[in-house]
């Protein structure tokens, strides 16, 4: 593992912290001095701040926070800086949560990610924003940004059939959700499939840690638990431990697709203002025209508990985007053996679709994705106030519209940036027609009385007034 030289302990806030110098493993540690130099630049340029959030969410992985602006707050002494060396460059931490450290040492998969952060902060900005060979103001350029990203990440293999199931949910959870996720992981892996998720706690955890057990009992060696996140969320969903390949992609646009194109399946599971993003994201490619014979299997799925909560997950999409919409998900209720066997038969017929198409397995190209899902949308209050919200467009357009909405709704639950702006401008406001409204408000009440929008024991406040 990488050395690590812890040297002191320092209250801060009355939360323990470690001052620690960590080296890299792998890629980073053969660097050229130019490569060093460009680093230290960048560290020390406007991505210092990006870095330094990435880096101490990283830190505080196990812990009970969902709120970026308090994580920051609560560490704000924290530092982080690139030490240059001969052969390569280390980590210096200061005042960092004790909690990534073992006995002085930092945890193997902590440091991991922590390079992660640095990797792939950097890469987005140099090889990416900079460079004048993607211009992602155009689909075509969005997309092979994202393959690219992925690519860095060393998460497309060329040669696996496919097997990557890409579970969605929330970071709020019961105890009876989050063990029925740990159970439809396992039969997951009893199957040798691969796990994707968003790398938090809760429904993102819980997968993985059954699929471990899984691919335990069938020997499969080298299990996949593939966490994707982005910058403003990393906060409010700390990369779960058990994640071994992690990428960080530059805004929750280009995260979606990093899934929908790396994911051969989706299943999802309970959750709020932001499961409800994901489902609309997914529904508003589902729907769109150009992608109605491209095989991509959805469940719905929960425990007996959460059958309430599907039904209204189920109706409001009835309601606003129609039966086109509902007729392209399966719900199953209380039974993880028979969430699997779907995937499994799904999955089955991804392969033949790719083989037949010469598609990669690695990579969806074929999946058409307007540029309404791929255009960062920044949650201002004028923009909010703006969204397209009534009946009279194309389904997949209104999907994406409302898929915007409810982005919105978790920057101002979660995200530093959008707490702040709410805090500053009050709440956002949602106007459109009655008919959309109303299922829109019916349905955040419904996830904020169920404890949905934030983890137990922290109060909700909402950020969203919706007009009707």
């Amino acid at each position: 593992m990488s050395h690590n030289h812890p040297y002191k302990t320092a209250p801060d806030h009355s939360f323990d912290t470690i001052d620690a110098i960590i080296s890299p493993n792998g890629q980073l540690n053969i660097l050229s001095k130019v490569e060093v130099a460009k680093l230290l630049d960048s560290s020390q340029s406007g991505l210092y701040k990006l870095f330094r959030s990435c880096s101490l969410a990283v830190l505080n992985t196990g812990n009970d926070l969902d709120d970026g602006k308090e994580l920051l707050e609560r560490y704000a002494s924290f530092d982080i800086s690139i030490v240059q060396q001969e052969r390569g460059i280390k980590l210096a931490l200061k005042n960092a949560p004790s909690n990534a450290f073992v006995d002085g040492k930092m945890i193997k998969g902590i440091s991991e990610h922590l390079f992660t952060v640095l990797r792939d902060v950097i890469y987005n900005n140099d090889a990416i924003n900079e460079n004048p060979n993607f211009n992602v103001d155009t689909t075509e350029g969005i997309t092979d940004a994202v393959f690219h990203m992925l690519r860095n990440a060393n998460l497309l293999h060329a040669g696996l059939d496919p097997n990557l199931v890409v579970c969605w949910g929330g970071h709020s959870i019961s105890r009876g959700e989050y063990d029925y996720t740990k159970e439809v992981g396992y039969q997951l892996g009893l199957r040798n499939l691969d796990i994707c998720t968003g790398c938090g706690p809760g429904a993102m955890k819980g997968p993985m840690k059954g699929a471990t057990i899984g691919h335990a009992k069938q020997r499969t060696p080298n299990g996949r638990y593939i966490g994707i996140t982005e910058p403003g969320i990393i906060a409010a969903e700390a990369p779960n431990p058990i994640v071994n390949q992690l990428t960080i992609m530059p805004d929750i646009e280009k995260r979606l697709e990093a899934f929908v194109r790396l994911g051969h399946g989706i299943i999802v599971f309970p959750g709020g203002a932001g499961t409800t993003e994901e489902i609309l994201y997914i529904l508003g490619i589902l729907l769109h025209p150009d992608n109605k014979d491209i095989p991509f299997p959805l469940v719905f799925t929960g425990p007996a508990s959460s059958a309430e909560y599907f039904e209204r997950v189920d109706r409001f999409i009835g309601d606003t985007l129609g039966a086109q919409a509902q007729s392209l998900y399966k719900i199953i209720v209380n039974d993880p053996e028979a969430v699997a066997r779907e995937m499994v038969e799904g999955i089955k017929k991804v392969r033949e679709f790719r083989k037949q198409s010469d598609d990669a397995y690695y990579f969806n190209w074929q999946l058409t994705i307007s540029p309404d899902l791929q255009q960062p949308f920044i949650p201002t209050h004028d923009n909010m106030r703006n969204l397209e919200l009534h009946k009279n467009q194309p389904s997949h357009l209104l999907a994406a519209n409302l898929r915007r909405a409810f982005s919105g709704i978790v920057a101002g639950n979660v995200k530093e940036d959008g707490i702040r702006t709410i805090e500053e401008f009050g709440h956002f406001k949602l106007h459109g027609d009655t008919e959309i409204m109303h299922p829109v408000d019916e349905l955040l009440e419904s996830f904020a009385k169920q404890n949905r929008m934030k983890l137990p024991g922290r109060e909700y406040k909402p950020c969203y007034k919706v007009i009707k």
